[in-house]
C-alpha cells in the first residue's frame, strides 16, 4: 500500500506541476507579486497532496515565531521537501540556492522570476560577496524572508551536517534575528528516494537568535538548537 500510494503522489507531484506551469505561464510575463504568490499555491498544493495521496501530513509549530515581514531563516536540510514545505508555511520566501537548480526546467523559471539567490558553490569569496549583494537587493525590493540552508546539502536524519559559512555572512550584514527551523522530513520523504513513510512532516519554527552575536557563537548557537530541536522531532516518532 505504500508503495502504490508513494507512486500514485509521485505522479501527481509532477502532473499538478506541469500543469500549474503551463496555466499560469502568462504570469512569468508579469510583476513579483503574483508570481510569488502562485509559487506559494503550488506549494500548498503540493503539501495537500502530500497528505491526500501519499499519506503524509505536514505540520507547523512554533507559528508565534513565523515570521511575516523581512527575515533570516534558517532551516535544517534533509529533504527536498523542506523547499517546498517552507514555501508553503513564508508569506515571501527567497530562497540561496546552488546554480545548478537554476537549470531545471519550470523550476528555474519561477526561481528566476521570483528573483531567488543563485550561488555558485566553487566560486569562493566572489561568490559570497555576489550573495550578500544580491540579498540587499532583494530586500530592497520588498520585505521578503531570506532561506538559506546553513548546512548547504541535504543530510540524513540525525546525522548532523557541515555548518557552511553563508549563513553567518547573511547574518553579520544584514544585521537582523535569524529564525532557526527544526524538522523531520527526512524520515518520511528520504533523500533521492521515491518510496514515502506515512506519518508527520514537523517544521518547527524556533525562537529567533537575536542580532548582533558574534560570530562563533551565533554558530554554535544555531547548530546546538537545530541538532537538538531536530533530533527530539525525530524521537517523538510521528
Amino acid at each position: 500500500m505504500t508503495l502504490v500510494r508513494s507512486l500514485a503522489f509521485n505522479v501527481s507531484f509532477y502532473l499538478w506541476t506541469l500543469f500549474a506551469a503551463i496555466v499560469t505561464l502568462p504570469i512569468l510575463l508579469g510583476p513579483y507579486g503574483p508570481a510569488q504568490a502562485t509559487l506559494n499555491m503550488w506549494a500548498r498544493v503540493v503539501t495537500w497532496l502530500l497528505r491526500v495521496v501519499g499519506g503524509v501530513r505536514v505540520e507547523v509549530r512554533g507559528r508565534e515565531h513565523l515570521p511575516a515581514g523581512p527575515a533570516l531563516v534558517a532551516p535544517k536540510h534533509q529533504c527536498m521537501f523542506d523547499i517546498f514545505g517552507t514555501m508553503a508555511a513564508l508569506p515571501a520566501g527567497c530562497y540561496v540556492l546552488r546554480k545548478e537548480l537554476m537549470r531545471i526546467p519550470i523550476f528555474g523559471w519561477w526561481a528566476w522570476k521570483c528573483h531567488m539567490i543563485v550561488i555558485d558553490r566553487e566560486g569562493g569569496a566572489r561568490a559570497l560577496k555576489k550573495m550578500l549583494t544580491d540579498t540587499r537587493a532583494r530586500l530592497a525590493e520588498a520585505p521578503r524572508q531570506i532561506v538559506i540552508f546553513p548546512e548547504g546539502h541535504r543530510g540524513k536524519p540525525g546525522q548532523a551536517g557541515d555548518y557552511q559559512p553563508g549563513v553567518a555572512a547573511l547574518y553579520r550584514d544584514l544585521d537582523m534575528p535569524c529564525v532557526p527551523v527544526a524538522l523531520n522530513s527526512g524520515m518520511h520523504w528520504q533523500k533521492g528516494g521515491l518510496v514515502l513513510k506515512p506519518g508527520t512532516i514537523v517544521f518547527e519554527f524556533l525562537e529567533p537568535l537575536p542580532a548582533g552575536l558574534k560570530r562563533a557563537e551565533f554558530m554554535r548557537e544555531l547548530e546546538e538548537r537545530l541538532e537538538a530541536a531536530s533530533n527530539a522531532l525525530l524521537a517523538e516518532g510521528v
